[in-house]
C-alpha cells in the first residue's frame, strides 16, 4: 500500500514524499484510516515503528478542515519525557506547517516565558510533558477546553514514570466529549485500565507480537566482571572502530563517571540524564547526531523517543531491572529498515536480569567472548597480571607476582599503622577530647610552673645556647 490510498491530502502527501518515505509502515497502515474514521484509539506497536506519524498525519489532516478560533489549541500529545516532546513536535510541525497549523511544544527544564509567549500567539497543536502542562494550565497562560483530540505517546512510559496523578489532572482540564488516542509499546494492566478510563469503543490495533524485539537487531552478550566491564567497553569502541553508540547505564552518577572514563581514553563522550539541564542535553544530542560526540552515555530517560537515524550500536553497560525496558533500550537501532548491534556487558550479579530477558523474548541471547576481557578467556601477552583472574596468575611470571605481593603486604602494613594512630585515646592532642569523653591531661597552653625551671640536660654533640 502507498500512502496516496491512505485518505491524505496532497499537501501532506508531498510532505510525507519530502521526507522520503515511499511506503506506510504497518501501524501507520493500519491506524491512520481507523483515526479518520472518528474511532477511538489504542495501539500497541514497537518503537521505531512509526507511531509518531501514524497520529500525527491524521490529526493533521482532521484539523485542517475546520478551522479554530486561533487562540487555543485543538489538539494536546502528551509525551512522558522531554525529548520525546521534542520529536513528536518536530514531526507534527512539518506537516502542520504544510497547511497553514500551528504547533508548539512545551516541556520542562527551560525558561517558562518563552513557551507563554508563543501560547500567546495562539496555536492549534500542543505537545507537551505533563509536569510543564499543568504549571502553565495552573497559572491560566494555556486553557484546555477546547481539546479536541487527546493523544498519549509512549503511555506506558508515562505510568513508569509515576504521571499517574498528572495524567488524572489533565483528564479533569479537557471536555469529556473528546476523540482519545493512546499509543504504547506495552499492554501493561495499568495501560489496560487507563484506556478504560478514557477511551469509548476504542479500535484495537495491533502492529507488533508482544515483547519482540526488531529482527534488524542483532543482539549478543558479554559475560564479564563488574570491574572488567569498563575495560571491555573501550576495548570494543577502539578496538572495533566504533562510531555513534548510545550506552545505557542504570544511574546517573554511573553515567557521569563513566562518562569521565571514555574521555580520559580519548574517547569523546558525553552524559544524558534528568539531572542534566535540557539545553545541555539538546546541544549533546545535537552533536552525537553530528558525529562531534562518539558516545552518549545515557539512563533509562533516552531509552525512548531518541530518534536518531543510523545509530549502529546500542550498549547495555548496566542490565535494566524491568526486562521490558531492554526492548525499549535496543529499539534505538536497527531502525527505519536499517540494521543495528546490540551489545549486553552481563556481571555475575546480572545474571537473574538476563534471564527474566530471555524468558520475555522466548529466546536465548547468543553469548559472545572477548580474549582477556570475558569469563573463561585468556589474557592477552600485554597484560602482565591480574590477581584476581586465574588465568592471569598461570601466565605471570614468578618474579611479578613477588613484586605485587610485597606491594600488597606494604599496603596492609601501612593501613595498619595508620589505624593504630588514629585508635581513640592514644596520640591525643593536647586539649582534645577522646570518644571516651574523658578529656586529655594537658589542655591549650602550658600552664606556667610555679618553681624554677628545672634545666634539661642537653644531648651528646649538640649546641645548648640559641642559635
Amino acid at each position: 500500500m502507498s500512502f496516496d490510498r491512505l485518505g491524505l491530502r496532497a499537501e501532506l502527501l508531498k510532505a510525507v514524499h519530502d521526507k522520503g518515505y515511499t511506503a506506510p509502515t504497518l501501524i501507520q497502515t493500519q491506524a491512520i484510516p481507523v483515526i479518520l474514521s472518528g474511532r477511538d484509539v489504542l495501539a500497541r506497536a514497537q518503537t521505531g515503528t512509526g507511531k509518531t506519524d501514524a497520529f500525527a498525519l491524521p490529526l493533521v489532516e482532521i484539523l485542517s478542515r475546520i478551522n479554530g478560533d486561533g487562540r487555543h489549541p485543538r489538539a494536546l500529545v502528551l509525551t512522558p519525557t522531554r525529548e520525546l516532546a521534542l520529536q513528536v513536535g518536530e514531526s507534527t510541525k512539518a506537516y502542520a506547517r504544510r497547511v497553514s497549523l500551528r504547533c508548539t511544544v512545551v516541556h520542562g527544564g527551560v525558561r517558562l516565558n518563552p513557551q507563554i509567549d508563543r501560547l500567546r500567539r495562539g496555536i492549534d497543536i500542543l505537545v507537551a510533558t505533563p509536569g510543564r502542562l499543568l504549571d502553565l494550565a495552573g497559572q491560566r497562560h494555556l486553557n484546555l477546553s477546547r481539546i479536541e483530540f487527546l493523544v498519549f505517546d509512549e503511555a506506558d512510559r508515562m505510568l513508569d514514570l509515576g504521571f499517574s496523578q498528572e495524567i488524572s489532572e489533565v483528564l479533569d482540564l479537557v471536555p469529556t466529549q473528546r476523540r482519545t488516542m493512546l499509543f504504547s509499546a506495552t499492554y501493561t494492566q495499568p495501560i489496560r485500565d487507563l484506556a478504560g478510563r478514557m477511551l469509548q469503543d476504542p479500535e484495537h490495533i495491533e502492529a507488533t507480537p508482544s515483547h519482540t524485539a526488531a529482527e534488524s537487531v542483532v543482539q549478543k552478550v558479554h559475560l564479564v566482571d563488574r570491574s572488567n566491564k569498563r575495560a571491555l567497553l573501550v576495548h570494543l569502541i577502539t578496538g572495533g572502530n566504533w562510531s555513534r553508540t548510545l550506552v545505557f547505564t542504570r544511574t546517573r552518577h554511573g553515567a557521569n563517571t563513566l562518562t569521565e572514563k571514555l574521555a580520559a581514553h580519548g574517547i569523546k563522550a558525553a552524559a544524558m540524564h534528568g539531572n542534566k539541564s535540557q539545553s545541555f542535553r539538546t546541544r549533546s544530542l545535537k552533536a552525537f547526531k553530528d558525529g562531534e560526540i562518539r558516545i552518549l552515555v545515557a539512563t533509562d530517560v533516552a531509552a525512548r523517543g531518541l530518534d536518531i537515524s543510523n545509530l549502529p550500536y546500542v550498549v547495555n553497560y548496566d542490565m535494566p531491572g524491568i526486562p521490558e525496558d531492554y526492548v525499549h533500550r535496543i529499539g534505538r537501532t536497527g531502525r527505519a529498515g536499517q540494521s543495528g548491534i546490540a551489545v549486553s556487558l552481563v556481571s555475575p550479579e546480572e545474571r537473574l536480569h538476563l534471564q527474566a530477558i530471555e524468558k520475555l523474548l522466548k529466546r536465548k541471547i547468543p553469548v559472545e567472548k572477548v580474549d582477556g576481557f570475558t569469563e573463561g578467556c585468556d589474557v592477552p601477552d600485554y597484560v602482565l597480571f591480574r590477581p584476581d583472574s586465574a588465568s592471569s596468575e598461570k601466565m605471570a611470571d614468578n618474579d611479578i607476582k613477588e613484586i605485587v605481593a610485597r606491594r600488597t603486604a606494604s599496603k596492609k602494613q601501612s593501613k595498619t599503622r595508620n589505624a593504630k594512630k588514629t585508635v581513640p585515646g592514644r596520640n591525643a592532642a593536647p586539649g582534645s577530647t577522646s570518644r571516651s569523653g574523658r578529656k586529655n591531661e594537658k589542655a591549650g597552653k602550658k600552664p606556667p610552673q610555679s618553681g624554677p625551671r628545672r634545666p634539661q640536660p642537653s644531648r651528646p654533640g649538640k649546641p645548648t645556647g640559641r642559635r
